[in-house]
């Protein structure tokens, strides 16, 4: 793509000194200069605003065609694979139900541990009482 800008780049300027040489050449005897500087002035402005609109498309569809481009080259080279979110999403749910199993078995695991102290403190102080 730079190589194409540059020559049309200099193709440009090649063209605004060709109309820069035919606007200051005076016509030959008995003929009439068939363009005139202004009308060759809106013919080079209105060929300048063209290749910006020109470049701007392409700018455009540069941006479009390169995340396409990585996307396949990244596929073809089997480089990763490629990101299912829906599968991701079914794994953070499992994982989080699995969490909330985990906590709830943690919970009645400690009520137990509580309830076996508890029991343990009470035997210790009957034993320990003087009778």
């Amino acid at each position: 793509m730079i190589d194409g800008t540059r020559a049309d780049s200099a193709r440009r300027r090649d063209l605004l000194e060709r109309i820069h040489v035919a606007a200051s050449t005076p016509a030959q005897d008995g003929r009439i200069a068939a363009v005139g500087r202004a009308s060759l002035q809106t013919d080079l402005s209105n060929a300048l605003e063209a290749d910006k609109r020109l470049t701007a498309r392409i700018r455009q569809l540069e941006r479009r065609l390169s995340p396409q481009l990585g996307e396949s080259v990244r596929a073809e080279s089997g480089l990763g694979s490629p990101v299912d979110i829906d599968q991701l999403q079914r794994q953070i749910a499992l994982l989080e139900q699995n969490l909330a199993e985990t906590q709830s078995e943690l919970d009645e695991r400690t009520e137990e541990l509580d309830a076996a102290r508890a029991a343990n403190r009470e035997l210790t102080r009957s034993v320990n009482r003087p009778q």
